[in-house]
């Protein structure tokens, strides 16, 4: 198979890992607890990004690239997914009234695509 490709599955099945942190977050803190959705994804996305990180070094990009400096680039890739996370959700939800799951959805799709190319083009790169 080859590399992109490889990497790409794996990215999706590390993505899938990430989301069930970060949904399970933002659902919990909404229904559970009554915390609005936006800041409620912004805890979820941090929580995804630890188990992101951690897995994408390791499974997907096979990085030999020392932790102190893929670290402060995995954080800087994510920190921009974080804004953007943030920029979509307050346009479905706060100004376009959409339902937040399926606004979620959509976000996390456009960050994923953002996370993949930056990680692998800048953060992981050998």
């Amino acid at each position: 198979m080859p590399n992109l490709l490889r990497q790409i599955l794996a990215f999706v099945g590390v993505g899938l890992l990430a989301a069930v942190v970060h949904y399970g977050l933002l659902i919990g803190l909404v229904e559970g607890f009554g915390f609005g959705p936006v800041p409620s994804t912004l805890v979820g996305y941090v929580g995804g990004g630890v188990v992101s990180y951690l897995l994408n070094r390791t499974h997907v990009f096979e990085s030999q690239r020392a932790h102190d400096e893929a670290w402060w680039r995995f954080a800087f890739v994510a920190a921009m997914g974080f804004g953007f996370t943030w920029m979509f959700m307050h346009l479905f939800v706060e100004r376009w009234h959409a339902p937040y799951l399926p606004a979620q959805v959509i976000t996390t799709g456009l960050v994923m695509i953002w996370s993949f190319l930056a990680n692998r083009m800048w953060t992981f790169r050998k």
